[in-house]
Protein backbone atom coordinates (compact mmCIF):
# COMPACT_ATOMS: atom_id res chain seq x y z
CA UNK A 1 0.00 0.00 0.00
CA UNK A 2 1.30 3.46 -0.90
CA UNK A 3 2.19 6.07 1.69
CA UNK A 4 1.02 8.83 -0.67
CA UNK A 5 -1.52 8.43 -3.47
CA UNK A 6 -2.15 11.42 -5.73
CA UNK A 7 -4.88 10.91 -8.31
CA UNK A 8 -6.22 13.40 -10.89
CA UNK A 9 -5.03 16.30 -8.73
CA UNK A 10 -6.25 19.58 -10.20
CA UNK A 11 -5.72 23.08 -8.85
CA UNK A 12 -7.52 26.08 -10.32
CA UNK A 13 -6.85 29.78 -9.83
CA UNK A 14 -9.67 32.09 -8.65
CA UNK A 15 -10.42 32.94 -12.31
CA UNK A 16 -10.96 29.23 -13.10
CA UNK A 17 -7.67 28.76 -14.95
CA UNK A 18 -6.15 25.32 -14.32
CA UNK A 19 -2.66 25.61 -12.81
CA UNK A 20 -2.38 21.86 -12.24
CA UNK A 21 -4.37 19.35 -14.29
CA UNK A 22 -5.11 15.69 -13.57
CA UNK A 23 -1.71 14.93 -11.99
CA UNK A 24 -1.33 11.39 -10.62
CA UNK A 25 1.51 9.53 -8.91
CA UNK A 26 2.26 7.37 -5.87
CA UNK A 27 5.04 7.24 -3.30
CA UNK A 28 5.51 4.02 -1.36
CA UNK A 29 7.03 3.85 2.11
CA UNK A 30 10.78 4.38 1.89
CA UNK A 31 10.65 5.24 -1.85
CA UNK A 32 12.17 8.30 -3.53
CA UNK A 33 10.35 10.23 -6.23
CA UNK A 34 11.56 13.31 -8.06
CA UNK A 35 9.13 15.96 -9.30
CA UNK A 36 10.86 18.01 -11.98
CA UNK A 37 9.85 20.93 -14.17
CA UNK A 38 10.55 24.57 -14.97
CA UNK A 39 9.31 27.51 -12.94
CA UNK A 40 5.52 27.72 -13.16
CA UNK A 41 5.07 24.04 -13.99
CA UNK A 42 3.11 23.38 -10.79
CA UNK A 43 5.78 21.63 -8.70
CA UNK A 44 5.45 23.71 -5.52
CA UNK A 45 1.68 23.91 -5.95
CA UNK A 46 1.63 20.10 -5.89
CA UNK A 47 3.55 20.09 -2.60
CA UNK A 48 1.17 22.62 -1.04
CA UNK A 49 -1.87 20.63 -2.18
CA UNK A 50 -0.43 17.45 -0.66
CA UNK A 51 -0.07 19.24 2.66
CA UNK A 52 -3.56 20.74 2.42
CA UNK A 53 -2.12 24.24 2.15
CA UNK A 54 -3.21 25.61 -1.25
CA UNK A 55 -2.81 29.38 -1.74
CA UNK A 56 -5.85 31.47 -0.85
CA UNK A 57 -8.61 31.50 -3.44
CA UNK A 58 -7.46 28.39 -5.27
CA UNK A 59 -9.73 25.37 -5.74
CA UNK A 60 -8.38 21.83 -5.34
CA UNK A 61 -10.06 18.72 -6.74
CA UNK A 62 -9.04 15.13 -7.30
CA UNK A 63 -7.56 12.96 -4.57
CA UNK A 64 -4.57 13.12 -2.22
CA UNK A 65 -4.44 10.25 0.27
CA UNK A 66 -1.85 10.02 3.05
CA UNK A 67 -1.58 6.60 4.68
CA UNK A 68 1.28 6.75 7.18
CA UNK A 69 1.98 3.98 9.70
CA UNK A 70 0.22 4.55 13.02
CA UNK A 71 -2.01 7.31 11.63
CA UNK A 72 -5.48 7.20 10.08
CA UNK A 73 -5.65 6.95 6.31
CA UNK A 74 -6.72 10.46 5.30
CA UNK A 75 -8.13 12.08 2.19
CA UNK A 76 -6.42 15.48 2.26
CA UNK A 77 -8.62 17.17 -0.35
CA UNK A 78 -11.59 18.60 1.51
CA UNK A 79 -10.40 17.44 4.95
CA UNK A 80 -11.04 19.74 7.94
CA UNK A 81 -8.05 21.64 9.28
CA UNK A 82 -8.17 19.74 12.57
CA UNK A 83 -7.60 16.43 10.79
CA UNK A 84 -4.75 17.86 8.72
CA UNK A 85 -2.99 19.31 11.76
CA UNK A 86 -2.73 15.79 13.12
CA UNK A 87 -0.98 14.66 9.94
CA UNK A 88 1.39 17.53 9.24
CA UNK A 89 4.79 16.83 10.68
CA UNK A 90 4.08 13.18 11.42
CA UNK A 91 2.77 11.82 8.11
CA UNK A 92 4.46 14.40 5.91
CA UNK A 93 6.46 17.59 6.25
CA UNK A 94 8.09 20.08 3.88
CA UNK A 95 11.52 21.68 3.56
CA UNK A 96 11.21 24.78 1.39
CA UNK A 97 13.70 26.51 -0.92
CA UNK A 98 14.08 29.50 1.38
CA UNK A 99 14.63 28.38 5.00
CA UNK A 100 13.39 31.73 6.33
CA UNK A 101 9.95 30.52 5.19
CA UNK A 102 10.12 27.95 7.99
CA UNK A 103 12.25 29.85 10.51
CA UNK A 104 10.97 32.70 12.69
CA UNK A 105 13.50 35.56 12.37
CA UNK A 106 12.67 36.74 15.90
CA UNK A 107 13.30 33.44 17.71
CA UNK A 108 16.55 31.58 18.35
CA UNK A 109 17.09 28.40 16.38
CA UNK A 110 17.19 26.18 19.47
CA UNK A 111 13.85 27.48 20.70
CA UNK A 112 12.25 26.87 17.30
CA UNK A 113 13.61 23.35 17.14
CA UNK A 114 12.43 22.64 20.68
CA UNK A 115 8.78 23.32 19.83
CA UNK A 116 8.12 20.30 17.56
CA UNK A 117 10.17 18.11 19.89
CA UNK A 118 8.06 19.24 22.85
CA UNK A 119 4.82 18.81 20.94
CA UNK A 120 5.47 15.37 19.46
CA UNK A 121 7.62 13.73 22.11
CA UNK A 122 6.40 15.48 25.26
CA UNK A 123 9.93 16.45 26.27
CA UNK A 124 10.73 19.09 28.91
CA UNK A 125 13.79 20.44 30.69
CA UNK A 126 17.13 18.64 30.31
CA UNK A 127 15.80 15.87 28.02
CA UNK A 128 14.41 18.54 25.68
CA UNK A 129 17.71 20.41 25.56
CA UNK A 130 19.56 17.16 24.89
CA UNK A 131 17.15 16.34 22.06
CA UNK A 132 17.67 19.80 20.49
CA UNK A 133 21.44 19.37 20.54
CA UNK A 134 21.14 15.84 19.13
CA UNK A 135 18.93 17.14 16.30
CA UNK A 136 21.51 19.84 15.48
CA UNK A 137 24.31 17.29 15.54
CA UNK A 138 22.38 15.03 13.17
CA UNK A 139 22.39 17.78 10.53
CA UNK A 140 26.03 18.64 11.34
CA UNK A 141 25.43 21.94 13.07
CA UNK A 142 27.48 23.03 16.11
CA UNK A 143 25.89 23.55 19.51
CA UNK A 144 26.31 27.35 19.27
CA UNK A 145 23.64 27.48 16.52
CA UNK A 146 20.99 26.72 19.17
CA UNK A 147 21.62 30.17 20.68
CA UNK A 148 21.70 32.03 17.36
CA UNK A 149 18.98 33.88 15.46
CA UNK A 150 18.46 32.82 11.83
CA UNK A 151 20.12 35.98 10.46
CA UNK A 152 23.26 35.21 12.49
CA UNK A 153 24.02 31.98 10.63
CA UNK A 154 24.78 31.24 6.97
CA UNK A 155 22.25 30.22 4.34
CA UNK A 156 23.52 26.65 4.37
CA UNK A 157 23.24 26.51 8.16
CA UNK A 158 19.70 27.91 8.01
CA UNK A 159 18.72 25.19 5.55
CA UNK A 160 20.23 22.52 7.82
CA UNK A 161 18.27 23.98 10.75
CA UNK A 162 15.07 23.88 8.65
CA UNK A 163 15.78 20.23 7.83
CA UNK A 164 16.29 19.47 11.53
CA UNK A 165 12.92 21.07 12.32
CA UNK A 166 11.22 19.06 9.58
CA UNK A 167 12.70 15.81 10.88
CA UNK A 168 11.92 16.53 14.53
CA UNK A 169 8.42 15.06 14.14
CA UNK A 170 9.87 11.90 12.54
CA UNK A 171 7.74 12.12 9.36
CA UNK A 172 7.05 9.14 7.14
CA UNK A 173 7.35 11.39 4.06
CA UNK A 174 9.75 14.29 3.57
CA UNK A 175 8.86 16.75 0.81
CA UNK A 176 11.94 18.74 -0.23
CA UNK A 177 10.85 21.68 -2.39
CA UNK A 178 13.92 23.08 -4.19
CA UNK A 179 15.90 22.86 -0.92
CA UNK A 180 19.30 23.66 -2.48
CA UNK A 181 18.44 26.18 -5.21
CA UNK A 182 19.36 29.24 -3.13
CA UNK A 183 22.73 27.78 -2.08
CA UNK A 184 26.10 27.95 -3.82
CA UNK A 185 27.36 24.82 -5.57
CA UNK A 186 29.61 23.58 -2.76
CA UNK A 187 27.00 24.03 -0.02
CA UNK A 188 24.36 22.55 -2.35
CA UNK A 189 26.38 19.34 -2.68
CA UNK A 190 26.80 19.14 1.10
CA UNK A 191 23.07 19.59 1.77
CA UNK A 192 22.16 17.00 -0.89
CA UNK A 193 24.56 14.48 0.66
CA UNK A 194 23.08 15.24 4.08
CA UNK A 195 19.51 14.72 2.87
CA UNK A 196 20.47 11.52 1.10
CA UNK A 197 22.03 10.11 4.27
CA UNK A 198 19.19 11.19 6.57
CA UNK A 199 16.49 9.73 4.32
CA UNK A 200 18.39 6.42 4.16
CA UNK A 201 19.10 6.29 7.90
CA UNK A 202 15.50 7.06 8.85
CA UNK A 203 14.00 4.96 6.04
CA UNK A 204 11.71 7.83 5.10
CA UNK A 205 9.98 8.33 1.79
CA UNK A 206 11.19 11.35 -0.18
CA UNK A 207 9.42 13.60 -2.68
CA UNK A 208 12.18 15.81 -4.08
CA UNK A 209 11.12 18.82 -6.14
CA UNK A 210 13.52 20.63 -8.47
CA UNK A 211 13.97 22.23 -11.90
CA UNK A 212 17.40 20.57 -12.17
CA UNK A 213 17.51 17.00 -13.50
CA UNK A 214 21.10 16.51 -12.34
CA UNK A 215 20.13 17.40 -8.77
CA UNK A 216 17.08 15.11 -8.85
CA UNK A 217 19.27 12.27 -10.12
CA UNK A 218 21.46 12.58 -7.02
CA UNK A 219 18.73 11.61 -4.59
CA UNK A 220 15.85 9.85 -6.39
CA UNK A 221 15.27 6.81 -8.58
CA UNK A 222 11.86 7.65 -10.12
CA UNK A 223 10.64 10.91 -11.60
CA UNK A 224 7.49 12.71 -12.72
CA UNK A 225 8.06 15.47 -15.29
CA UNK A 226 5.71 18.46 -15.07
CA UNK A 227 5.16 21.06 -17.77
CA UNK A 228 2.55 23.81 -17.54
CA UNK A 229 0.61 21.90 -14.89
CA UNK A 230 0.59 18.57 -16.73
CA UNK A 231 2.50 15.39 -15.93
CA UNK A 232 4.01 14.74 -19.37
CA UNK A 233 6.20 11.77 -18.46
CA UNK A 234 6.98 9.52 -15.51
CA UNK A 235 8.94 6.39 -14.70
CA UNK A 236 12.30 5.03 -13.67
CA UNK A 237 14.97 7.74 -13.69
CA UNK A 238 17.50 5.75 -15.73
CA UNK A 239 14.89 4.80 -18.31
CA UNK A 240 13.77 8.40 -18.75
CA UNK A 241 17.34 9.71 -18.99
CA UNK A 242 18.23 6.94 -21.45
CA UNK A 243 15.13 7.22 -23.65
CA UNK A 244 13.08 10.36 -22.94
CA UNK A 245 9.80 10.27 -24.86
CA UNK A 246 8.36 13.77 -24.46
CA UNK A 247 10.09 16.69 -26.24
CA UNK A 248 10.29 18.66 -22.98
CA UNK A 249 11.94 15.74 -21.19
CA UNK A 250 14.41 15.42 -24.05
CA UNK A 251 15.28 19.10 -23.59
CA UNK A 252 15.85 18.57 -19.86
CA UNK A 253 18.14 15.60 -20.51
CA UNK A 254 20.08 17.43 -23.23
CA UNK A 255 20.57 20.48 -20.99
CA UNK A 256 21.84 18.31 -18.13
CA UNK A 257 24.29 16.53 -20.44
CA UNK A 258 25.60 19.80 -21.88
CA UNK A 259 26.21 21.16 -18.39
CA UNK A 260 27.92 17.93 -17.34
CA UNK A 261 30.19 18.05 -20.41
CA UNK A 262 31.07 21.68 -19.74
CA UNK A 263 32.00 20.92 -16.15
CA UNK A 264 34.11 17.95 -17.23
CA UNK A 265 35.94 20.11 -19.80
CA UNK A 266 36.57 22.82 -17.24
CA UNK A 267 38.05 20.30 -14.81
CA UNK A 268 40.75 19.20 -17.25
Amino acid sequence: MSLLEVSALTVKAPDGRALLSEVSFEVEAGARLGLIGESGSGKSLTALAIMGLPPAGMTVSGSVVLDAPGLPRTQVVGAPERALNGLRGRAATVVFQEPLTALDPLAKVGRQLAEPLRRTRGLRGSPLRAAVLAALEEVRLPERVAGAYPHEISGGQRQRAAIAMALACEPALLIADEPTTALDVTVQAEVLALLDGLVSARRMALLFISHDLAVVARVTDRVVVLKEGLAVESGNLLDIVGEPRHPYTRDLVSSARRLDSALDWGAR
